[in-house]
């Protein structure tokens, strides 16, 4: 079924949604929340990483098989975290797989194979259990919302603008928006944004959905580290490498030539040693090494000992009974996932027009104050977690993806007795992410 939502709507996207802000400040508890943590991890649908039978026992809407674009029914195959092939997940694969709500196209995107070749159907897989564990366990006992939706309609560059200022678009006036990670030789991805190479460009989409248009990787308009900068409220973007596509500061201006380019910290395991030593900013961004995330070709299957390594160290320090982890992952990566996304209508004049909303990527909440074992099924995308962050600190609205979004409330209970910590088993704990030696694979190149 296709979803065609406008701003207008108040179905769509808006904190009057059922437990959203009003519920939430009724309470006044969300100023319990001192310190806010956004993990972005990458390249997976819901259908692919969360494939818990206790979680779908619990309501989540997990799939257990696809449509392709002959009308057939293909059953999800498992696969190893570290696949060793890469679906395309660029604008034109959305474009593909939605198929005007039909999300029958998953099997005409493209799909990148390492010289063993890929295995049938490579799009329609769910990592296997025993790889997600960490996942599975963090979803279990806090909050899984199984209706996340990327905002953008594209790959790891754009949704990386989107988490840290709502927009990837390359003014605040504009009504176009980067849609595709940045081109223009081999190793673009790893040296871009202000700082990067000058001869890579990034493709911009219309509000007709067209990406007629092109431009140096370089944006200036607002983020929300603006905002917190207005109110003297500290920050940090730990991040692997400087001009990565993962490194959203590296691609506006007044960052990446400002004060605040002192902010994006080099290494990200910089954030466990900062927890540890009580120095930790009020929000964060986290961004992994290519061995530590979940990009199927290039991650050595860490990602879930990556992310509960940053669980548990908050979870065992000072700061458990004021924080508020997010966990997300920047797109769908390609693989099939059965949900559609609301969409704005394309000959529509409001903002996201052509390029909003993306497919379903996981989220998990947690924090003593996340519904424990709680399926949320309200609407979010990446401007949720904006939107929260600006209510918690009192800050106002960027005007971006935050000004439509909803604000996660459902996801948080502030009257509920604050849940004790249960430390999450994973393979590998913060001391060997803190001595890991091995040089790191920054980002993705596709």
């Amino acid at each position: 079924m296709l979803l065609l939502f406008v701003f207008s709507n108040p179905f769509a996207f808006a904190s009057s949604q059922p437990g959203s802000s009003e519920d939430a400040q009724s309470s006044g508890g969300v100023q319990s929340i001192q310190h806010v943590i956004i993990v972005m991890q990458e390249n997976r649908s819901t259908d692919n990483l969360f494939h818990d039978k206790k979680l779908i026992a619990n309501g989540a809407d997990i799939a257990s098989y696809g449509l392709n674009s002959k009308g057939q029914r293909i059953p999800l195959a498992a696969v190893a975290m570290a696949a060793g092939y890469d679906p395309d997940h660029g604008h034109h694969s959305f474009v593909a797989m939605y198929d005007h709500g039909k999300m029958d196209g998953a099997d005409l995107i493209p799909v990148q194979c390492d010289k063993g070749g890929c295995p049938p159907n490579p799009q329609f897989k769910y990592v296997k259990s025993s790889d997600a564990m960490p996942y599975f366990q963090m979803a279990e006992q806090y909050t899984f919302a199984d209706r996340m939706f990327q905002t953008n309609e594209g790959a790891s560059f754009p949704a990386h603008q989107f988490i840290l200022s709502g927009t990837s678009a390359p003014t605040a006036t504009s009504d176009l928006f980067a849609a595709e990670d940045v081109a223009g030789f081999l190793h673009a991805n790893w040296d871009m944004g202000c700082a990067g190479a000058k001869n890579v460009s990034v493709r911009l989409v219309d509000p007709s959905g067209n990406e007629s248009k092109k431009m140096f990787p370089c944006f200036e308009h607002s983020a929300l580290t603006d905002l917190l900068d207005n109110q003297g409220i500290s920050w940090r973007y730990y991040a692997t490498a400087p001009n990565s596509i993962w490194t959203a500061p590296n691609a506006i201006h007044h960052i990446r030539y400002g004060p605040d380019w002192a902010n994006v910290i080099l290494p990200q395991t910089q954030i466990l040693s900062d927890i540890a030593k009580g120095e930790l900013p009020s929000v964060s961004w986290v961004t992994p090494s290519g061995q530590a995330s979940d990009h199927p070709w290039m991650n050595s299957g860490l990602g879930p000992s990556w992310v509960a390594s940053i669980v548990n160290a908050i979870g065992t320090s000072q700061y458990w009974n004021t924080t508020a982890i997010f966990v997300t992952w920047d797109d769908w990566g390609g693989w099939y996932d059965h949900v559609p996304p609301p969409q704005v209508l394309v000959d529509c004049k409001q903002w996201g027009c052509g390029y909003v909303y993306g497919f379903r990527v996981p989220l998990l909440v947690i924090s003593p104050y996340a519904k424990p074992s709680y399926i949320s099924h309200v609407n979010h995308d990446f401007g949720s977690i904006l939107k929260f962050t600006e209510e918690v600190f009192n800050l106002p609205s960027l005007g971006y993806a935050d000004a439509y979004a909803d604000d996660l409330s459902d996801c948080f209970n502030f009257n509920q007795q604050p849940t004790r910590f249960r430390t999450i088993a994973a393979p590998h704990n913060a001391e060997y992410f803190l001595n890991d030696r091995t040089p790191p694979t920054p980002a993705d190149t596709d």
